[in-house]
């Protein structure tokens, strides 16, 4: 649900993170990102420098695939609502005993239909070999453990822990190609690692901060969506900004003036 608030330099912490992340993840999996600098893309588009610089990707086009690939390493948001319902996340057993937030045995693989309205939909990874087939299905799940691992190992180096994450996907000559946002904030769940503690939800750099006060306001979820006071949008774009310097390694500023140029 789209909320009618805006968070300043949310779009641009949004490419910078995926560029970033894209690059880094070049020798795992083949990815659309071509270009972000404003030089580098067309006439029309680098006309409008001032305006789109940090906001803007040049990309491959691809036949998307219709499913997200979600992969978790901690039980969190709706995997835990279903394990404590049935002892499950997406139809997976985990053992008994598992707290809130609590680290999986081993990430876990549960892809989910992307559906044109309403909510994704949670599905089996069967119905992804039925409608994919055997070798893509596979082949999907393998590269997003990879990427799953890959960004959780650098995560821990910046005293980040990435909870779960969702990666989406297109086809280049039946090649599998990552697209969209790569592990940002608004695709995945980072928890500061000194902060994290098992049996509680942790705080967070990603938008769960703003369901979680959208919910204690009382919003039932149905459109439209309520508002943000200032002073929560003041503390998201705080969290964002953060969670990009500290992954990065460098502020804001300084992905800007390297998009401008």
């Amino acid at each position: 649900m789209v909320h009618p608030t805006t968070v300043p330099d949310k779009g641009r912490v949004l490419t910078a993170l995926s560029a970033f992340w894209f690059d880094r993840l070049a020798d795992t999996v083949e990815h659309h990102l071509l270009a972000t600098r404003c030089s580098q893309l067309p006439p029309g588009v680098a006309a409008r420098a001032d305006e789109l610089a940090g906001r803007v990707m040049l990309c491959r086009r691809t036949d998307v695939v219709p499913f997200e690939c979600v992969v978790r390493g901690h039980l969190a948001g709706s995997g835990w609502v279903e394990y404590r319902r049935e002892g499950t996340v997406c139809g997976i057993a985990l053992p008994g005993g598992l707290v809130e937030a609590a680290r999986l045995p081993e990430p876990i693989f549960t892809p989910a239909r992307k559906n044109d309205t309403g909510h994704d939909e949670n599905v089996p990874f069967t119905v992804l070999v039925d409608e994919l087939g055997g070798e893509l299905a596979g082949l999907l799940r393998d590269l997003s453990l990879a990427i799953f691992a890959h960004g959780a190992a650098h995560a821990a180096e910046r005293g980040i822990l990435l909870a779960d994450t969702k990666l989406e996907f297109g086809l280049v000559d039946g090649r599998p190609v990552l697209i969209d946002e790569v592990l940002t904030p608004d695709s995945s769940r980072y928890w500061p690692a000194d902060r994290y503690a098992p049996g509680s939800s942790p705080p967070s750099f990603d938008k769960q901060y703003v369901r979680d006060h959208v919910i204690a306001m009382g919003w039932d979820r149905e459109p439209p969506a309520p508002a943000l006071p200032d002073a929560v949008v003041a503390a998201t774009r705080t969290r964002y900004l953060e969670a990009h310097e500290r992954l990065t390694g460098e502020p804001l500023s300084a992905w800007m003036e390297r998009a401008r140029s």
